[in-house]
């Protein structure tokens, strides 16, 4: 009689435990899908709005006709991404691409002296890699470099700022786009440390030097902390998992998340008692007992 009621019991258990690992997983996913459907909503809306922009403004000048050209080759990227968006980050990087994108649009509105509209969020690494504040024109290599505050016919080329190949480029209007290289390769030339402190050198708007621009001040990276805390804060499902709020008990946040479910698990409020659950096989929570406290046998 023994043996059975022991037998019995791993039964049970094991039905438990697979019962509890096969809901959290169906929860999971089903909280990550509906996760990365957000994000896929909120990047579509801004790819749409960049779209109508590309579709329906043409530049009168060289300024704006570039500054358009290169909105045209983000709203392409931008897209792409989003089709190709499997998980939250990937959704993310295809809205950061529109809104660099908008940023272009803006910059060719102001060129042709039409309202730039309404502002936009920043982009990642925005704000670290500051901005022109002042009109500069150097001799870098033998050619003649400007930076402006400005579109003209000597600075007809457009960056929004942000971190290109690891180093930040400030936003600003230039004779040339001096960082294109880089981002189509992924490297830097030797030369740009020397550029940027002969460019930027002392301007209000770029509070770093040639040394920490090489060296990557300004770079991006953390804010995607930001995402990142926000994907991992917010997983999961409602009734815990196999040790929190599952199988073993807890509160059961959702997964790792958010907030937390009453419905005990297996050691806590679950098969073993504790929580809110009201106790369990062996004890220890609730108002029920358990199954060998107060339930089944009574010790």
């Amino acid at each position: 009689m023994e043996f059975l009621l022991i037998a019995a019991l791993i039964a049970i258990t094991v039905a438990m435990v697979n019962r509890s690992q096969n809901k959290g997983q169906t929860q999971l996913q089903a909280h990550q899908n509906r996760h990365l459907e957000d994000y896929r909503a909120e990047a579509s809306r801004w790819v749409e709005r960049l779209g109508g922009q590309v579709f329906n403004i043409d530049g009168i000048d060289d300024a704006s006709k570039q500054a358009m050209a290169d909105a045209s080759e983000r709203y392409t990227s931008a897209v792409a991404e989003l089709e190709r968006a499997q998980t939250p980050v990937q959704a993310q990087l295809a809205k950061d691409t529109a809104l660099e994108g908008l940023y272009y649009v803006r910059a060719a509105r102001e060129a042709m002296g039409m309202d730039p509209g309404p502002e936009l969020p920043a982009t990642p690494g925005q704000s670290r890699a500051g901005r022109v504040t002042e009109d500069r024109t150097v001799e870098v290599d033998g050619r003649t470099m400007s930076a402006a505050t400005g579109p003209s016919d000597q600075t007809p080329h457009y960056y929004p700022g942000g971190v290109v190949a690891g180093r930040p480029v400030p936003a600003g209007w230039y004779s040339e786009p001096w960082w294109a290289s880089a981002l189509a390769s992924g490297m830097w030339m030797m030369s740009s440390m020397m550029m940027f402190n002969m460019m930027f050198a002392g301007m209000a708007g770029v509070g770093y030097s040639g040394e920490d621009f090489a060296s990557g001040v300004g770079e991006g990276g953390a804010d995607m902390g930001e995402l990142g805390g926000d994907m991992g804060g917010d997983a999961g499902g409602d009734d815990g998992g196999f040790f929190d709020g599952g199988l073993f008990g807890g509160d059961g946040g959702d997964v790792g998340g958010d907030a937390g479910g009453d419905g005990g698990g297996f050691f806590d409020g679950g098969m073993f008692g504790g929580g809110d659950g009201g106790g369990g096989f062996f004890g220890g929570g609730g108002d029920g007992g358990g199954f060998f406290d107060g339930g089944l046998f009574d010790f």
